[in-house]
């Protein structure tokens, strides 16, 4: 299974996201290339303990679930709604300038992949609960890997 502490993983993210251009169409989705980038640049900050987890999401606690979307080969689903803090259109990160934000975000993948130390990270995941180490360095891969799709890379 993929994960970015695999930094040939990494490097390939890297690559994929470096092919993005402020026009990348979009195959899914309402987000443009570069709201997908503050999207996910506010989501890694969470994880990082950079960004604050807001209170009103609720945690539900799936381990099955967790399982089958972590740790299969099963895609994210389209159309899942976003934590409205990581949601560039509703309370998350507003584009700026497209580079700067490429570059928080690959800063932050980084951060997960060479991450060592389980309390340095968010303990819990709205939909899939308990998280440790692992399952959020799995997460970033699938994250990531499912929003370059969007794009068509």
């Amino acid at each position: 299974m993929k994960t970015v502490t695999d930094p040939d993983v990494r490097a390939s993210l890297i690559a994929r996201l470096s092919a993005l251009t402020p026009d990348s169409a979009r195959r899914w989705g309402r987000l443009t290339a570069h709201e997908m980038l503050c999207h996910l640049g506010d989501a890694f900050e969470m994880v990082l303990l950079i960004r604050p987890r807001p209170n009103t999401v609720r945690t539900r606690h799936r381990p099955i679930f967790k399982g089958i979307w972590l740790w299969s080969a099963v895609r994210f689903p389209h159309g899942v709604k976003t934590n409205p803090s990581h949601d560039p259109k509703v309370d998350g990160t507003r584009p700026g300038v497209f580079e700067a934000d490429r570059e928080r975000l690959i800063a932050r993948l980084e951060a997960i992949g060479t991450a060592t130390d389980q309390d340095a990270l968010e303990p819990l995941h709205g939909l899939f609960g308990t998280m440790t180490l692992r399952d959020w360095q799995r997460w970033a891969y699938k994250h990531v890997d499912h929003h370059l799709r969007q794009f068509g890379l």
